[in-house]
């Protein structure tokens, strides 16, 4: 910022190049209440200019404080958004970040908010009805849901089914069922990363503001929770709220699931085989006596596939996943599955074997195509099955 002083000379000239009056300046004075003293005519000149220059720059003081006291007072504001709700430690987090190193949570008092939301669904009526295939394939039909019209348009029924048909092991041919499989997920991942993306144009709004409601600071309060910052870092939150590419979660499912049907997917809509060491789950069955770890079990496919985002998003063995997807996104790329997999070797005991895997059954099945699909809006034909 360029400091500029200010002379008598230089106000002395101002006057005389703009031609201003000593008359007029008592005008705009005296229209703005400051009260001027009358001066005998007989005083020293000089002493009568040196009270109307008094007067002039006290003038200039007060009306320039009231010029920028708006903006002091919203600067306030703003920074005690920061620092008092908020810690603001973007660049340390940063560098935290790049170095491998985030935060970790608190086992017993941060980890339960992770999966408030999640256990919501456990809530649900236990009248779920599990269809059959033939009745899931008939309902496709009768919606026009078709995965060649979805590659095409990019356009996805929200028919949303809460448990996989028992009959999808049955289906000899391996091309129909894995089509069934991913029709059943595919709204599933839709719809969670909507809800994600929606969540993160409302906290990129929040952010843009100079000024926020106390319900939007709530709000924020209510992610650092669920998204476990537990330093309550803006940075952190806006690298852990973000999306899976649909096709490594199909990838992900069919590996995990064996394209839906496998026993912790049917009995225990476990689409992703995340492990417990606590809670209801079911142990493997080829697991040794004294193994302690079970695969979560959930009441319904929906509550599996946040849990398995919300897992990617959090765990700190997936801290590289998520630096790679913010580098994309920095960038201004689109989120690429074949390079984020990479950062998942983490996910199986079998390593970058796995992530072979996860590749292999994206390029198989050019489950990429399904990467830019939207869902199209509920309708009354089109409602969830519950």
């Amino acid at each position: 910022m360029i400091k500029k002083e200010l002379t008598l000379s230089k106000i002395n000239k101002y006057l005389t190049d703009n031609k201003i009056s000593i008359s007029e300046i008592q005008k705009f004075l005296k229209k703005n209440k400051f009260n001027l003293i009358k001066q005998n005519r007989n005083k020293d000149e000089i002493k009568s200019f040196g009270i109307f220059f008094r007067t002039f720059i006290s003038s200039l003081i007060i009306i320039f404080v009231f010029y920028i006291s708006p903006s002091i007072h919203e600067f306030q504001k703003q920074r005690k958004l920061f620092s008092e709700d908020f810690e603001n430690n973007s660049k340390n987090n940063l560098k935290k970040v790049l170095e491998k190193q985030e935060p970790k949570l608190d086992d017993k008092t941060n980890k339960q908010y992770l999966f408030d939301d999640i256990l919501a669904f456990d809530d649900l009526p236990n009248d779920t009805v599990r269809l059959s295939a033939a009745t899931i394939v008939e309902l496709f039909k009768s919606t026009n849901y078709d995965l060649k019209d979805v590659r095409k348009n990019k356009l996805v029924k929200p028919v949303s089914l809460t448990l996989l048909p028992n009959e999808i092991k049955k289906i000899e041919n391996v091309k129909i069922r894995k089509n069934l499989f991913i029709q059943i997920i595919l709204p599933l991942i839709i719809k969670e990363n909507q809800n994600i993306r929606l969540d993160r144009k409302k906290l990129f709004n929040i952010l843009n503001k100079s000024k926020n409601s106390r319900a939007q600071k709530k709000w924020i309060e209510s992610k650092f929770k669920q998204y476990g910052v537990v330093n309550k870092d803006l940075l952190t939150l806006k690298m852990r709220m973000d999306e899976i590419p649909v096709s490594l979660a199909i990838a992900q499912a069919a590996k995990e699931t064996g394209w839906g049907t496998s026993r912790f997917a049917l009995e225990g809509n476990a689409l992703f085989g995340q492990w417990t060491w606590s809670g209801e789950g079911l142990k493997p069955i080829d697991a040794e006596d004294d193994t302690t770890h079970k695969v979560m079990k959930f009441k319904v496919l929906q509550a599996s596939v946040k849990a398995y985002q919300r897992n990617l998003n959090t765990h700190s063995s997936y801290k590289s996943f998520r630096s790679a997807r913010a580098e994309l996104r920095d960038s201004g790329k689109e989120l690429d599955s074949m390079l984020l997999t990479e950062h998942l070797d983490k996910y199986a005991e079998t390593g970058k074997e796995y992530v072979k895997t996860l590749q292999k059954i994206i390029r198989q099945n050019n489950l990429t195509d399904f990467d830019d699909a939207k869902l199209l809006p509920a309708s009354i034909d089109l409602k969830s099955l519950i």
